[in-house]
């Protein structure tokens, strides 16, 4: 049976916010507010808890699971090296909608799914979130919606999608206008950006001094 805690209010949010921390800790899943959407999250570190997320989200190992962090030196323990591009992009953007493709460190005991080597890693600009990765660590979240179903922008929505697979439910109100981070892959000879969504691309190439391409 899953619990909704409402995050608005400070008792209630104290008490979410241990909740979800418990249940990250114990291999089960949980959903929690950011400046995008809301997404249904799990430990990064935790095969068995991503399967699980993948298969409450019905979605396949050829879709790999991001994963967000609380903090920018967070990063360097997870990916290969953080190029110059990277740390320019990280001072500009972050905490906010912008996913960045790396390459994630060899030595790292996870399975996100067919990664290929790569990791699309995130901070967002939520406090209630921000919390909780601090506490728990790296966490893999996807948008918590049903794999071909439009993503939800509030707790409610989400509920009604992913229903109990998901343990604790934190509800930091609406997340505004549904829209996606954008994702710039920096694991190639030049960044690209793979989608265009919170950030333009144009604010991407203006930070990098150079004209960013756009995947088709």
């Amino acid at each position: 049976m899953s619990i909704v805690y409402d995050c608005s209010r400070p008792e209630t949010r104290e008490a979410g916010l241990a909740a979800a921390a418990g249940a990250v800790r114990a291999g089960q899943l949980v959903v929690l507010p950011t400046d995008t959407v809301y997404g249904i999250g799990c430990d990064a570190f935790d095969s068995a808890a991503v399967d699980a997320l993948l298969a409450a989200k019905g979605r396949g190992r050829d879709m790999p699971v991001p994963v967000l962090v609380g903090s920018w030196t967070t990063i360097d323990g997870l990916v290969m090296s953080v190029p110059h591009e990277a740390r320019q992009l990280i001072e500009a953007f972050w905490p906010g909608g912008l996913t960045l493709v790396l390459q994630h460190a060899s030595s790292l005991a996870w399975d996100l799914g067919d990664t290929r080597g790569t990791v699309a890693l995130r901070m967002p600009l939520h406090p209630v979130t921000l919390e909780l990765l601090r506490e728990v660590g790296p966490m893999a979240v996807s948008s918590a919606n049903r794999s071909g179903q439009p993503p939800a922008s509030t707790a409610e929505e989400a509920r009604a999608q992913l229903g109990d697979s998901v343990q604790v439910y934190l509800d930091g109100g609406p997340s505004g206008e549904p829209v996606a981070s954008t994702i710039v892959d920096l694991t190639g000879a030049g960044p690209r950006v793979l989608r265009e969504g919170a950030i333009s691309r144009a604010q991407i190439s203006e930070v990098l001094g150079t004209d960013v391409l756009l995947e088709p």
